[in-house]
């Protein structure tokens, strides 16, 4: 471990450093147990950051979490919700498989509840970020940059079709064209609804357009839908991509996951575009009012042929 630069994690406006972990290659090795040995040094006293209710039991507090990610509290055999109870002396009820709810951590001790809130968050960040991404924050295209995209596509194959990979397979689809703005992980309904009201308090706190994609990503990485990677958002619109020549509706990198968050190897053919960037560094196009934000969903299509948005916040 780097003493001076150790691994932070973020979580709610605090920050922890991430303890290393004894590399050790078991037959049976079991991920969730991995992390759970991983977890961040966690402080026992007060945090002002959670709501703990005191009742005539002891102490209480509750958990927000999508039910994807229940059994990593679990843990295989239910150990890993043990060895939380055992370690916090308090008692953590999760719903059933399925089953929409909150996580119930009950306790004697203020101070040990409030350590088994931290441990279960630090656990719940690590498991969503391991989730392939969902949906997307992006600002959609109009007619003028579908046709000026296509006219770039047709000049791009006259001029350069003859430099290696370079064919019609990795253009983007014209109507899936859009300006990204962040990649969001929401595994259920509330998320989403949760997404959509950040969304209209972005909308009527900030106004420069940098500003604006700036704080909306500050936002949702603090909320924990968004996970940081860049300090400023640099809008960018994806048009050709060596993911489309097996599958047109690949996404870039992102779709290198499988729904377990595994990674998956795929071959790829690359292309030389060295003269696509010499010849057209300066191509236009075209003009895009931007009046809207949408939560588009990945893998998707709407009557229109664009991404299915499950919300969007107005500008006009």
């Amino acid at each position: 471990m780097e003493v001076l630069r150790p691994q932070l994690i973020r979580i709610g406006g605090r920050v922890y450093r991430k303890n290393p972990i004894q590399e050790q290659t078991y037959q049976h090795e079991d991920e969730d147990d991995d992390c759970y040995q991983g977890l961040v040094e966690c402080a026992e006293e007060s945090c002002e950051a959670y709501e703990v209710v005191q009742t005539p039991q002891g102490f209480r507090c509750t958990v927000k979490a999508p039910s994807l990610l229940y059994k990593h509290i679990v843990g295989k055999r239910g150990d890993t919700r043990k060895k939380l109870e055992v370690e916090t002396k308090t008692s953590i009820s999760i719903p059933k498989p399925g089953q929409e709810g909150e996580i119930v951590i009950t306790g004697q001790h203020r101070s040990g509840v409030i350590s088994a809130r931290t441990r279960i968050d630090v656990l719940l960040l690590t498991f969503r970020r391991k989730q392939p991404f969902t949906h997307f924050l992006a600002f959609l295209n109009e007619a003028e940059v579908q046709e000026r995209f296509l006219k770039f596509q047709e000049e791009v194959l006259e001029k350069c079709s003859m430099d290696h990979g370079v064919d019609s397979s990795i253009f983007q689809n014209p109507k899936k064209l859009h300006l990204t703005i962040g990649m969001l992980v929401l595994l259920s309904e509330q998320e989403i609804q949760q997404t959509c009201e950040m969304l209209q308090q972005c909308k009527e706190e900030f106004i420069e357009l940098q500003e604006l994609v700036d704080r909306v990503l500050e936002r949702f990485q603090a909320s924990g839908l968004i996970v940081k990677e860049w300090n400023s958002v640099k809008l960018h619109a994806t048009v050709m991509n060596t993911l489309f020549r097996k599958d047109p509706n690949a996404e870039g990198r992102y779709n290198l996951y499988t729904t377990d968050g595994k990674y998956i190897f795929k071959e790829r053919e690359s292309f030389d575009g060295r003269n696509i960037l010499k010849l057209f560094e300066n191509f236009c196009f075209g003009t895009l009012k931007l009046s809207s934000i949408h939560i588009s969903q990945r893998f998707t299509v709407d009557s229109f042929g664009n991404y299915a948005s499950c919300g969007q916040i107005d500008f006009s």
